[in-house]
């Protein structure tokens, strides 16, 4: 459960259709970005291709905020459009940083929708910047537009010219691109982010973030895109190009199957559903506990609680109702009452007088841990033992989780004894770090937020800072 700044926040979703002739891909799109909103619920945007021309509508806040009928209404039929749900961990949030985002240049127009962080964006940017481009945004995505386009005034097609900014975009990158002919997406050589795509029942092709978005749009997952792969959609069919193939260990975030992504969704052939459960299971090995029921924290640490359960023999229960009526972007008026209660209650019939394991996925600074753990103890739970699906985290993320600063993490100044007794639970167990390839079905996985294992070079300045604070002055 992120929320806060307490924990770590989600990753943005992407989403493209393209159909064989004009239909209302604007809904399409729509039930899409519903089914990708757990990515990302600070803004959203849909781009419409109608016979090569665009349309579009973005907006900071939730898809049902942003989009109204008539909104939808005002989108025109077409046979191709691509879509964002956004969190963001480079740049702030405001409008111009909403995606997709359009260019126009000499060779016609682009929009362009990106999951993921660059981790030479900064050293792009000086370098675009000292060239003579004018940024709009502070947004990563737009250096990635930015550096395609140079290449597209001089490519013959805009895949190769996303071929050939590919070997200079460095970090994590899944990206849905459309022209006024093709639809195109791409999955960065390391397959840092997750990306898919599928075919309906009427013959659309559909690319998302994760399969259940192309479910939910009444489509079958075909496969994931790989690592290095570009495809390429069009009248003429379905183009695979495979040069940055193979060039990079596969590294997909390890925090996908913990928590970013929907427990519905498989990802590169591992479901997300099972990976939870075997990490309940692995944690009720690892650090056992004598308790009368394990219970989770919605929604990330249910299929944990189910597997520890499994393994322990402890009975599951439901201790904690979750408010459906809330997003994660939840601005309290003031800051009189405790947040976490506005959005968790505890059952006191499922806690009073008895000895609890609570399962979350993460503590990142403690605060949010400690809350949940106070109202457990409010609701009469007699003891409280806290197990995590994932390992400490001991060090910033520079592909897209926003884990920045190890002065914010916890488990960089206290003892697993000492956060126990800082949240207030009787005991504190983390997932074993050695076993995490478990979950990812021993596949290649990025876990550096973990183990500092980074694999790109770490850049020097991430930027965020000056963006923070040039956002801040211009909102006074």
């Amino acid at each position: 459960m992120a929320d806060f700044c307490a924990k770590i926040h989600e990753e943005c979703g992407v989403f493209g259709v393209i159909a064989p002739q004009p239909a209302p891909v604007a809904d399409i799109a729509y039930y899409g970005l519903y089914a990708l909103q757990h990515r990302g619920q600070e803004s959203c945007g849909i781009v419409v291709n109608d016979d090569g021309v665009f349309a579009s509508h973005k907006d900071l806040g939730l898809v049902n905020e942003v989009f109204t009928e008539d909104d939808l209404s005002r989108l025109p039929a077409g046979t191709m459009a691509v879509a964002h749900t956004r969190y963001g961990t480079t740049g702030g949030t405001n409008r111009n940083n909403c995606q997709p985002i359009e260019v126009n240049h000499q060779k016609g127009r682009m929009a362009l929708a990106h999951n993921g962080n660059l981790s030479n964006a900064a050293q792009l940017r000086d370098e675009l910047e000292l060239s003579g481009a004018i940024f709009h945004t502070t947004s990563d995505t737009e250096t990635i537009a930015y550096i395609i386009t140079k290449q597209r005034l001089q490519a013959p097609s805009i895949e190769e010219a996303l071929s050939r900014a590919m070997h200079t975009l460095d970090g994590a990158y899944s990206l849905v691109l459309m022209s006024p002919q093709k639809l195109i997406c791409a999955r960065d050589p390391y397959g840092f982010r997750p990306l898919c795509y599928g075919k309906t029942p009427d013959g659309m092709y559909v690319i998302a973030s994760e399969g259940c978005a192309v479910r939910a749009v009444g489509g079958e997952v075909i496969r994931d895109v790989e690592p290095g792969e570009i495809l390429v959609f069009s009248k003429n069919g379905i183009q695979s190009r495979r040069e940055h193939c193979g060039k990079k260990e596969k590294k997909l975030c390890i925090f996908e199957y913990i928590y970013f992504a929907r427990p519905d969704s498989v990802i590169d052939g591992v479901s997300v559903h099972d990976a939870r459960r075997l990490a309940g299971r692995i944690l009720a090995a690892a650090h056992p506990a004598t308790a009368d029921v394990v219970i989770g924290v919605p929604d990330s640490g249910l299929d944990a609680a189910l597997g520890f359960s499994e393994a322990s023999g402890i009975p599951y229960g439901i201790g904690l109702l979750k408010n459906k009526y809330i997003g994660r972007t939840f601005i309290a008026p003031g800051d009189r009452l405790d947040k976490v209660k506005i959005k968790l209650a505890a059952i006191e019939s499922a806690v009073r007088g008895k000895r609890v394991v609570l399962i979350d996925d993460s503590i990142v600074r403690g605060t949010t841990s400690g809350r949940i753990v106070g109202l457990l103890r409010q609701a009469g739970a007699r003891e409280i033992h806290m197990r995590i699906s994932s390992p400490p985290f001991l060090y910033p993320c520079y592909y897209g989780t926003d884990i920045d600063s190890r002065e914010h993490l916890i488990a960089c100044k206290y003892t697993t004894a000492q956060i126990a007794q800082i949240i207030g639970a009787d005991s504190l167990g983390y997932f074993p770090a050695e076993r995490l390839h478990r979950l990812a079905g021993n596949g290649g996985f990025c876990s550096a937020c973990f183990n500092g294992d980074y694999p790109t070079k770490i850049p020097a300045n991430t930027r965020r800072d000056r963006f923070e604070r040039h956002l801040s002055d211009m909102k006074k």
